[in-house]
């Protein structure tokens, strides 16, 4: 075999293993659910997160990461076995702020948002994000109250130690976003003291309990004494406004009074006498003497007026 004819099967031998290579190394596929890393000679060139049969270089030229774009579950403090809590790590041993010792564990939930820093900006992105959810638990237990952690204040933790463990992300850039953190279980270390705490919770519930209740008592001796005063002011006014007119009727009778008394003094002086005497003896017969003491005669008016309303009288019954 001549030299030519090795240098043609040398060649060919090439062109199929680079052909060869291309077949088996020069496609790839993106699910819906996925993104890629494109790496070109060890370093990211470009991140892929359209669906579909894509193509590149050959193998060692190019190879390609896939990466899922879904959610993650990491648990601190605990393990899991069919959606229940079995067991407790020793991440979940904690000191509270004051000095009380509490199993604390968490879940987070996060997604990788940058291919190329959570594959070469460390070794192992998931026990670094471990670590730092570690951290960040345990330094906002270490500065509440064991109170704090065991009722209604776990919402407040919840929201500290997610912003502390996004801080904690942003500063190591490991290409992970954090979705959401979740305290699961939060217990005291014996049986003994979760009694003695579980006593103290009720204490202070019913003290709560007496204290709404007092509350409620006093608002409604308020209202009912917002109502009586109201009555009364009510009643006052309606008084002050009687006596008003009373008032005026009677400064509207002294003026007509008055008037008459400037036509005709003295005839106006007798009748209030008269009108002053029916009043105070209303069933006494009035007579009028003059100076001699000498009985004058009048006119009969009370008997004259008895007359007509005792025939009224009859007259009805007949």
């Amino acid at each position: 075999m001549s030299i030519k004819q090795i240098l043609v099967s040398f060649v060919s031998l090439i062109g199929i293993v680079i052909l060869g290579l291309f077949l088996v190394t020069g496609w790839y596929i993106v699910d819906e659910t996925e993104q890629a890393a494109l790496i070109t000679f060890g370093r990211v060139e470009e991140t892929i997160d359209e669906p579909g049969l894509k193509f590149k270089m050959p193998w060692p030229v190019q190879r390609v990461e896939i990466l899922s774009r879904g959610t993650f579950n990491l648990q601190v403090g605990y393990q899991e076995d069919g959606g229940e809590v079995v067991e407790f790590t020793d991440e979940a041993k904690m000191i509270t702020g004051d000095e009380n010792i509490l199993f604390a564990d968490l879940a987070v939930q996060w997604r990788i948002t940058d291919p190329e820093q959570y594959l070469y900006s460390t070794e192992d992105p998931e026990a670094l994000l471990y670590n730092a959810t570690s951290s960040a638990l345990r330094n906002v237990i270490g500065s509440s109250s064991v109170d704090d952690a065991l009722t209604d204040e776990r919402p407040t933790i919840e929201a500290s130690v997610f912003e502390n463990l996004v801080e904690l992300i942003e500063l190591y850039q490991i290409g992970i976003s954090i979705s959401d953190v979740k305290l699961q279980d939060v217990e005291l270390p014996t049986q003994e003291v979760r009694r003695a705490f579980t006593e103290v919770t009720d204490a202070r519930e019913e003290r709560l309990t007496k204290i709404n209740e007092a509350n409620r008592y006093r608002n409604q001796e308020m209202n009912e004494a917002e109502g009586e005063k109201d009555a009364i002011i009510s009643r006052a006014e309606g008084t002050r406004a009687e006596r008003i007119e009373t008032a005026r009727g009677d400064v509207a009778r002294f003026n007509a009074l008055y008037e008459e008394y400037l036509v005709n003094p003295e005839v106006t002086r007798q009748r209030l006498v008269l009108e002053t005497l029916e009043q105070v003896l209303p069933d006494t017969e009035i007579y009028i003497m003059d100076s001699s003491n000498d009985t004058v005669n009048y006119l009969p008016i009370r008997p004259l007026e008895r007359r007509p309303e005792a025939a009224t009288t009859e007259g009805g019954g007949n």
